[in-house]
């Protein structure tokens, strides 16, 4: 963990002024991306590193091989040869720390890891001034997150964090709605996902990522020999491999490299009422679920924010809902019974959506309703928006101002569910001011050789 006078300074460290602005403005939505540097001609190809090159990163990579594939690094020999394949040219690594020593050839990188690893690379990439986009969660804890909004705020390059239904036709449309007032103000919003990254009972709950082991197994495993197993573990706590943490998504279930459920899906479904209700910091974060345990995140949980006033709009709660958990109106049937959702219970109306369709309810007082005409331009994808803003200096919809928040309100309901309390939550200061024991939680650890450049 950082020194404590090195805590202090960075928490006041531009975070005054940056919650102040997202007060006054309304949340963090309405940030204003900064004038980037390094924009370019849309005709020049930029040249990107790709760290974490399989599953996500496959897909990430064929999205930018458009452009130049200058770099690429992996823990795993193996996938990296794979992709090594189609990119001959490209430069190879295995430890991404190795690739930023070599980065001066580099515009951007790309990052697609487990969750713990996210923050190092993000700041190795932001002190160098490289145009990053990195998959959701953007960081680890809720301090990674504060430290990556300040390095964003310094570097002025182009930033996206990968919550791909951000750009999707609906999710722009509901906003509209909301915005409108079409559903009158909104005092109450829910959120549910049926997937269980995270132990559960015997009883049930879920099998997504579930091994059945619920606590760090006594002995270790041979490593595959194509896996670097230090190099996976990065800041994490040294311990020796076993399949119950690699592969993906057994790691995601595991509190020091995912942070289960909410961590894996919160930036794509908590997303929607981030932007359609402009929230900025929670007053207070609250979560229940099954006892906590020391190692791994629950299957199923829920967890319920308080927010404050926000521009033109009311004070809120909004709940998240995990595996078997569920908002009370769904289970007593008075909603479609969808398996994912969000819904935004308004003054005048409800409104039912999620990656790809909504629904006003009840229906009956909505019948002949013609929504307004679209307002908020969409990108042709999410990668592709990011792709423009590094050549053109364009905005993103989830630059890194607005991602971090996003990701301090997630990583807030995992700390208040692990420490079994309400907190009532500072965000000038980063603390939990009726709960020091938390400190331990929103600022986390790195082992030697890991620390993130501050």
């Amino acid at each position: 963990m950082p020194s404590d006078s090195t805590i202090g300074r960075l928490r006041w460290l531009g975070t005054r002024r940056r919650f102040l602005n997202l007060t006054l403005t309304g949340g963090a939505f309405a940030a204003i991306a900064p004038f980037l540097l390094s924009a370019r001609s849309p005709s020049k190809k930029l040249n990107l590193g790709f760290i974490g090159v399989g599953g996500q990163g496959a897909v990430n990579l064929e999205a930018g091989s458009s452009e130049n594939v200058a770099a690429l690094c992996d823990v795993n020999e193996t996938v990296l040869a794979s992709a090594a394949r189609k990119y001959p040219h490209a430069r190879r690594y295995v430890d991404y720390r190795k690739m930023f020593e070599d980065s001066a050839r580099l515009d951007g990188v790309v990052i697609s890891t487990p969750d713990h690893t996210h923050a190092l690379a993000v700041m190795l990439a932001l002190k160098r001034k490289l145009h990053v986009y990195c998959e959701t969660p953007l960081a680890h804890s809720v301090w990674e997150a504060r430290m990556i909004a300040q390095a964003f705020e310094r570097a002025r390059v182009a930033t996206q964090m990968g919550n791909q239904f951000h750009s999707c036709e609906n999710y722009r449309r509901v906003v509209e709605l909301i915005w409108h007032g079409v559903i009158g103000p909104v005092r109450e919003a829910h959120v549910w996902v049926s997937h269980t990254f995270g132990w559960r009972p015997a009883a049930g709950g879920g099998t997504d990522g579930d091994t059945g082991i619920q606590k760090p197994p006594a002995e270790g495993e041979p490593p595959p020999k194509e896996l670097h197993w230090d190099l996976w573990l990065g800041p994490a706590p040294e311990r020796p491999f076993h399949s119950a943490y690699y592969p993906s998504p057994n790691w995601q279930r595991w509190w020091d490299f995912g942070g289960g459920t909410l961590a894996a899906l919160g930036g794509q479904w908590l997303d929607l009422v981030c932007w359609a209700l402009k929230l900025n910091q929670p007053r207070t974060i609250s979560a229940y679920g099954p006892p906590p345990n020391e190692d791994l995140a629950p299957a199923s949980m829920s967890a319920n924010y308080f927010f404050g006033v926000r521009s033109d709009m009311p004070s809120l709660k909004v709940s998240w809902h995990q595996g078997l958990n569920k908002p009370p109106i769904l289970q007593k049937g008075k909603i479609p019974s969808w398996e994912n959702g969000v819904l935004f219970v308004g003054d005048e109306g409800m409104l039912l959506a999620d990656a790809d369709k909504y629904i006003l309810l009840p229906e009956e007082n909505f019948r002949g309703f013609k929504p307004p005409q679209p307002s908020i331009p969409g990108p042709k994808s999410h990668f592709a928006e990011w792709i423009e803003a590094c050549k053109e200096g364009k905005p993103t919809g989830c630059n890194f101002d607005y991602a971090s928040t996003l990701t301090e309100i997630i990583q807030l309901a995992n700390v208040a569910y692990r420490v079994g309390k309400m907190l009532q939550w500072d965000p000038v200061n980063l603390r939990a001011t009726n709960c020091p024991n938390a400190e331990s939680l929103i600022i986390n650890n790195f082992r030697k050789g890991w620390e993130l450049p501050l």
